[in-house]
């Protein structure tokens, strides 16, 4: 049966904890309380949810064999043309409008390398949209839809950290392309942080089914506020299994906040590094079981440095929230934004203690100078910047050198692409000669040489590589 969406909201909302004005969450206590319909909360939120449409136009590579006479004959001899061809690369996902004016948020994947986006709104209506930010460490972008002036349906955010394990919520999407789709399940876990579906690791799982295309939709709660943007799922057959997972709304916020103010998504920076305690390490450390996340290197002069912060050092919460690892570290001073302090508790010698850290974003310090590689020799196609703490931060850079250049794209097809570099490689050394800024690895670019002796680090490897002659 149905009933009026304040009657829904009030008995499935105390079935499922969600308004805030219920006493405490209860579990269905007759047959008729497992009858009532989410068909009027969903008839609230759909409009909101959108379909996402990104192209890019690639260059297809033409086959080796065409410069060969003898086996040109056999595809159509000379008249064929041999000119490279371009197609288009398409990609299908979901979207949450969060701002009347048409702001748009999806994940990073959804619309990476597009060339051309457009949404298709639950009325049918398909609007051209501009990327006005993306951040691959969080797998989230935000879009502007064109059409000014017209008022959009939106969802608002609700504090994904009010979430409780059995909590009810529904997930809508576009899966398979099928047009959209609302499944409902539970909030079956919360912080996972071993996904790897982005570098920001901490994430609420779901049993609500999500699929492919899916990517980028909205999780909502009975009070239909959006708590996640669906993100990844666990799956052997490309299908959902019932383990679905979404960026928490409090990190989504902080995303949107960026993109709405016009600026890059700045993040606090620590100037630390850690590792996860494993139950070898809680016994070693006297703890009753593994949590936390230990210090192994501090950056002389950063935030971490100046709370005193030091190796050995265990962090076991901020600002009263205890943490499980290092994943949930970064999530937890990532949602307070870049302004102020934050308390981190610690256990120093088997003695807790608390230290205030200044909340600051990474300095680009020496400047980025992004220099494009253009003259003839390996380099040729890859775009480079001088190591900073900044860019350390945004590229997610694994290694351990604090200065040198390191390449923060390739051009499909180059020079570069085809000797073998890759994106996050950190040039250190060309001819004998250190390089230790982009001016000078473009310099020695452009002199010519007939032998290139490289060393390149990767993955925090050095490799040495001897290119041409």
């Amino acid at each position: 049966m149905r009933l009026g969406w304040a009657v829904v909201l009030g008995l499935v909302g105390a079935i499922a904890g969600g308004p805030a004005w219920a006493a405490e969450r209860t579990v269905p206590q007759t047959e008729a309380q497992l009858r009532y319909s989410f068909a009027p909360l969903v008839k609230r939120v759909s409009p909101a949810v959108v379909n996402v449409y990104a192209s890019r136009v690639v260059q297809q590579r033409r086959s080796p064999f065409m410069d060969d006479p003898f086996f040109r004959q056999f595809f159509g001899g000379g008249g064929l043309d041999t000119a490279p061809r371009t197609r288009v690369q398409q990609s299908l996902g979901s979207g949450v409008i969060v701002d009347p004016s048409g702001v748009v948020v999806t994940n990073y994947h959804v619309i990476a390398n597009a060339d051309e986006v457009k949404v298709a709104l639950s009325d049918r209506r398909e609007l051209s949209a501009d990327i006005i930010l993306k951040d691959e460490r969080m797998d989230l972008a935000v879009l502007r839809l064109k059409d000014g002036g017209k008022e959009f349906p939106s969802l608002d955010f609700a504090d994904s950290d009010a979430l409780a394990v059995g909590d009810l919520v529904l997930a809508l999407g576009d899966p398979f392309g099928v047009g959209q789709t609302v499944t409902s399940g539970i909030v079956s876990a919360l912080a996972r942080t071993q996904v790897g579906a982005s570098d920001y690791q901490f994430f609420i799982q779901t049993d609500a089914a999500i699929n492919p295309g899916n990517s980028g939709g909205a999780l909502v709660d009975m009070d239909g506020h959006l708590v996640g943007i669906n993100s990844a799922i666990y799956s052997r057959s490309g299908g959902s299994i019932g383990i679905g997972f979404a960026i928490p709304s409090n990190m989504v916020r902080v995303v949107v906040k960026s993109a709405m103010s016009g600026s890059k998504v700045l993040l606090p920076w620590v100037g630390a590094d850690f590792q996860q305690v494993t139950a070898e390490l809680a016994e070693g450390l006297g703890l009753d079981r593994p949590r936390g996340a230990l210090v192994t290197n501090v950056t002389p002069a950063g935030p971490a440095a100046g709370a005193g912060l030091a190796v050995g050092d265990l962090v076991v919460s901020v600002d009263g929230i205890d943490i499980d690892d290092s994943n949930a570290l970064n999530y937890r001073l990532a949602t307070k934004g870049v302004g102020g302090n934050a308390t981190l508790g610690i256990i120093r010698s088997g003695k807790e203690q608390s230290l205030s850290m200044a909340l600051i974003a990474a300095p680009e310090t020496p400047a980025r100078e992004e220099t494009a590689i253009t003259a003839d020799s390996p380099f040729a196609g890859m775009m480079v910047v001088n190591l900073s703490p900044a860019v350390i931060d945004e590229m997610g850079y694994k290694g351990r050198r604090t200065d040198g250049v390191l390449v923060e794209t390739i051009i499909d097809g180059s020079a570069a692409q085809a000797v073998g570099f890759r994106q996050g490689d950190v040039i250190v050394e060309v001819n004998n000669v250190a390089i230790d800024s982009t001016r000078r690895l473009a310099g020695i670019a452009s002199g010519g040489a007939d032998t290139w002796r490289v060393t390149i680090e990767r993955g925090g490897k050095l490799i040495r590589t001897r290119l041409g002659g």
